[in-house]
C-alpha cells in the first residue's frame, strides 16, 4: 500500500490556555492503517492537560480505532471516610471529517465500571467509567479516575486509550479528519439522603422546609415523588415577592420521581464554566452557532468577560482562567448539551453543598459555615494561571462588590495547599465557588416546566438554526423551569443572603438575557 503524508495542517483553535480542553491537529485515515499524527500542543485547564494523542489500533472489519492520550490534572482526590467520594476527568472526543464544515460528536464503547475496560486500556491505579447513552453499548465520553484513597495531589496517567466506535457515527475508513480530545473536571456526590433547608426564613428567603416550621429542614431519603402541600410534615417553601415579582415559584406539585432530587449519585463540575472552556465550545461551532452563542457588543471587556474574534476559529480571551460570565440560560443550555453533560437541579444544588448531615448551624454558605471573606483589589497575575486575591488565602467568597474587584475571578482562586474548607470555599463534596462567584442555573421545583425535568444528559450536539439545547424536557431558551442559586459577585457585601446555601429568592426567575453576574455549571448521573 502507498504512504503518503497529509501536510496541509490548520490549527483551527486560538493559541491560548483554553481551561478545561486541550486540541489535536489533523489526523489522515487511510484503508485499514493511520497515516500520520502531527504533535499538537497542550492546552490547560485548572491545570488538567490531556498531550501526546494519537490514534492506533484501527479495526477496519468492526469499525473502531483507540484514541490514546496522557492525562494529567491538580488537586485530585478519592478518600473513603467523610465525604467518601473522589474528582473525576470527564473526557469526550470530538471530530470533523475535513471536506465537511460541521464538528461532531465522537461515540464511544460503553465502559461497565468494573475494570475490564471494555475495550477501552484502563490506566494504570484507575477506573474508566461511562453511562450506556444510547441504549445500545454507545457512550458520549467516560470518566477517569483513581481506583483507591490517595490524599490530595496532582493525578498523571498515561497511555489512557478509549476506544471511538466509528462506524455508529457515519465516519469511513479512508475520511481524513480532525480530531480534539476535551476534559472537564468533575466531582463523585455519592448516593445519600440530605436535608434541604436549615435557614431562617426572616434571612434567607423562600427557604424549603417540613411544614409548618420554616426553620425545620426537609430531609430528602430517596427518588420517590414529593408532595407539596401546606400540610403537617409536608415539603414547603414559601413565596418571596422582589419587586412584586414572585420569583420562588408556584408552591404546588408533586415533584415526580423523575425528577433528580440529589439522592441518587452524581458527578458535578468541580469549577464553573470558564473563559477557556467557552472559547473552546465556540471554536467548535459554525459561524451561526458563533453568532447565536455569543454577544460581544454586550460582554466583551466588561466585568472582566474578555471574550472576542472573528469567524472562522478565531475566538480568543486573555482570561481563560477567569469564570465566564455574561452567560444567558440558552448559552449554559447549549455548552452542557454541547458536553454530553445536563443541567443541576435546586436540590442537586443543596445536596452538593451540605453533604448529608444536617448542619450544625442556619444560614451557612457553601463552605458550611456563617463566616465570609471577600476578594480585595489589586489581584495579583490577573488573568493568569496563577491569579490570586491580595486579600490573602483566607477568602471564600468571590464577591468584588465594595472591593474595587469587579467581575469573577479565577476559578478555584482560594484552593490554595494547606486551606481548610472555609478557607478555599470548598462544599462538603470538595466542589469549589458554589456561594459567590456568578449566579448558577439550576433546574426549579418552582414552575411546571422545571418540575418536568427528568435528568437526561445532553447528547453533544446542538439543533436548530440557533444551535441550542435540544434535549427533550429541558427547559427552553426563555429559561422557563430554571432559575438561580448561589448568588454572585456583584452582590452588595460579603455576607448578602442571596450567598447562603438555602436562600430561594431567585431559584424560580426565567431570565433569558445575558447577565454580567450570571454563569454555570453541569452535572451528570453516575451509574
Amino acid at each position: 500500500m502507498k504512504i503518503h503524508l497529509f501536510k496541509s495542517v490548520k490549527n483551527t483553535q486560538p493559541n491560548v490556555n483554553t481551561k478545561g480542553f486541550m486540541r489535536n491537529k489533523i489526523i489522515q485515515y487511510g484503508i485499514g492503517m493511520l497515516f500520520l499524527l502531527f504533535v499538537s500542543n497542550t492546552l490547560f485547564a485548572n491545570n488538567i492537560q490531556i498531550s501526546n494523542t494519537t490514534l492506533t489500533d484501527k479495526n477496519t472489519t468492526d469499525d473502531f480505532v483507540l484514541v490514546q492520550f496522557d492525562v494529567f490534572w491538580e488537586n485530585s482526590w478519592r478518600v473513603s471516610t467523610g465525604p467518601s467520594n473522589w474528582d473525576a476527568a470527564w473526557v469526550f472526543i470530538k471530530y470533523r471529517v475535513t471536506t465537511q464544515a460541521t464538528w461532531k460528536h465522537a461515540t464511544l464503547h460503553y465502559v461497565d465500571g468494573s475494570g475490564s475496560g471494555d475495550g477501552h486500556t484502563v490506566p494504570t491505579n484507575g477506573v474508566i467509567e461511562s453511562n450506556n447513552d444510547n441504549g445500545t453499548g454507545g457512550a458520549h465520553g467516560a470518566f477517569i479516575y483513581r481506583i483507591a484513597d490517595m490524599p490530595q495531589t496532582g493525578v498523571s496517567y498515561t497511555g489512557v486509550q478509549l476506544r471511538w466506535d466509528y462506524g455508529i457515527d457515519g465516519v469511513a475508513d479512508t475520511d481524513e479528519i480532525e480530531i480534539c480530545v476535551l476534559g472537564i473536571e468533575m466531582v463523585y456526590v455519592p448516593q445519600n439522603s440530605f436535608y434541604v433547608g436549615t435557614g431562617n426564613d426572616a434571612v434567607d428567603w423562600s427557604i424549603f422546609y417540613t411544614y409548618p416550621t420554616a426553620n425545620t429542614p426537609y430531609n430528602i431519603t430517596n427518588e420517590n415523588p414529593i408532595a407539596v402541600s401546606p400540610t403537617a410534615n409536608s415539603f414547603y417553601y414559601q413565596i418571596d415577592f422582589d419587586g412584586g415579582n414572585n420569583f420562588s415559584g408556584d408552591q404546588l406539585g408533586p415533584i415526580p420521581a423523575e425528577f433528580p432530587k440529589g439522592y441518587k449519585a452524581f458527578y458535578c463540575m468541580k469549577y464553573e464554566i470558564t473563559q477557556g472552556q467557552y472559547v473552546a465550545f465556540l471554536n467548535k461551532l459554525p459561524q451561526g452557532g458563533v453568532d447565536s452563542r455569543l454577544d460581544v457588543s454586550t460582554s466583551w471587556n466588561k466585568e472582566r468577560n474578555r471574550i472576542w474574534g472573528t469567524f472562522p476559529g478565531t475566538y480568543t480571551t486573555d482570561n481563560p482562567y477567569v469564570v465566564c460570565n455574561y452567560l444567558s440560560w440558552a448559552d449554559v443550555a447549549a455548552y452542557l448539551e454541547w458536553s454530553a453533560l445536563r443541567p443541576m437541579t435546586e436540590l442537586e444544588f443543596e445536596k452538593a453543598c451540605k453533604g448529608p448531615a444536617l448542619p450544625s448551624q442556619q444560614g451557612i454558605y457553601a463552605w458550611g459555615t456563617t463566616n465570609i471573606f471577600c476578594v480585595a483589589a489589586p489581584l495579583t497575575n490577573a488573568g493568569q494561571e496563577s491569579e490570586r486575591t491580595t486579600y490573602g488565602s483566607n477568602c471564600s467568597c468571590a464577591n468584588g462588590s465594595g472591593n474595587t474587584v469587579d467581575g469573577p475571578v479565577r476559578a478555584g482562586i482560594f484552593a490554595e495547599t494547606g486551606n481548610n474548607r472555609e478557607q478555599s470555599g470548598a462544599t462538603y463534596y470538595g466542589i469549589m465557588e458554589m456561594s459567590g462567584s456568578v449566579w448558577e442555573y439550576t433546574i426549579t421545583v418552582g414552575w411546571p416546566a422545571g418540575r418536568a425535568f427528568i435528568g437526561n444528559h445532553g447528547d453533544g450536539e446542538l439543533g436548530g438554526p440557533f444551535y441550542e439545547a435540544n434535549t427533550w424536557q429541558w427547559p427552553g431558551p426563555d429559561g422557563v423551569g430554571a432559575g438561580f442559586r448561589g448568588g454572585s459577585w456583584s452582590n452588595q457585601g460579603g455576607g448578602s443572603p442571596s450567598h447562603r446555601i438555602d436562600n430561594r429568592r431567585h431559584a424560580a426567575q426565567s431570565v433569558s438575557y445575558r447577565g454580567r453576574d450570571v454563569g454555570g455549571r453541569g452535572v451528570r448521573n453516575a451509574k
